[in-house]
């Protein structure tokens, strides 16, 4: 019964880790969606020549915090605009125009979200002034800041919530086996009165530590089954191009690898711990 309630309350506490584990690549592919819609565009005036134009696009994709830069020319702008207004009257109005009024422009992608403040810094530069009419990360700055903020408060979130499971597993494990080793007291005391060795009566628990690692790994394993198959189809509406199922199951030896190593490590070490202390009494 105890090894049962000691495996029972290894599955749960896997299964939070494993939540974790999944809710972290969540939000990583979440927040990398919403990153790779978020850029910085730099306008040009209509007189800045296309040279000039694809000699600033080099310079800026040379900087390493530039992930790509895309140049959308006067022409293509204009192409894009009309396709975006095709059913108004904007379009209209724009289809009677002579001449381009649109600008030339530079979509820029960071590698990193935080680091779009020093690209638009470095476009700063008062040589590019004559050539520059506007550049749109001001106009984005506060939803950039936000997602840094969210980026660095679910990193130290997981992190936390992750220290907190592993302190909580280690101790019901701990006490666990402790109630393991006071209903074998009495052939603990035989053991030790015919000359066992420490780690003769530590052995046996060590290896039901590990048993009881190994088989809430698998078990955690199973079971977290059927809610993957009930999230994966609401994460994919949420985050295009996401299927958690296709991560599960793709990656479950790897899954599996960190159960092991997690339950294992925990069942194992409060094992030592229990008895070792157990035996200094």
């Amino acid at each position: 019964m105890l090894s049962t309630a000691t495996v029972a309350i290894m599955v749960l506490a896997l299964l939070m880790g494993l939540g974790l584990i999944l809710f972290g690549v969540t939000t990583d592919r979440a927040i990398a969606s919403v990153q790779d819609k978020i850029d910085i565009s730099v306008y040009f005036t209509t007189a800045t020549p296309e040279d000039q134009i694809l000699n600033i696009k080099q310079s800026i994709e040379a900087l390493t915090e530039v992930k790509s830069v895309e140049y959308v020319s006067r022409d293509k702008a204009l192409e894009l605009f009309k396709a975006e207004h095709a059913n108004d009257e904007i379009g209209e109005a724009l289809s009677l125009l002579e001449d381009n009024p649109l600008e030339a422009s530079l979509n820029i992608k960071a590698t990193a979200p935080d680091q779009y403040a020093s690209i638009a810094e470095s476009l700063q530069n008062p040589n590019l002034g004559s050539y520059i009419s506007n550049v749109s990360y001001y106009e984005n700055q506060i939803v950039i800041d936000r997602l840094v903020a969210i980026i660095k408060n679910v990193n130290r979130g997981g992190l936390a919530l992750i220290i907190a499971l592993s302190l909580v597993a280690g101790l019901i494990v701990f006490n666990t086996v402790r109630l393991a080793i006071y209903s074998n007291r009495d052939e603990i005391g035989i053991m030790r009165a015919v000359g066992a060795s420490n780690a003769l009566v530590r052995g046996p628990f060590i290896v039901n530590g590990v048993i009881v690692g190994v088989v809430a790994a698998v078990v955690s394993l199973i079971a977290a089954m059927p809610a993957i198959g009930f999230v994966s189809p609401y994460l994919e509406g949420f985050i295009p191009g996401f299927s958690m199922s296709s991560y599960y199951y793709t990656g479950i030896i790897g899954l599996f690898g960190w159960q092991l190593l997690f339950g294992v490590g925990i069942a194992t070490l409060s094992s030592f711990m229990a008895v070792r202390r157990y035996l200094r009494n």
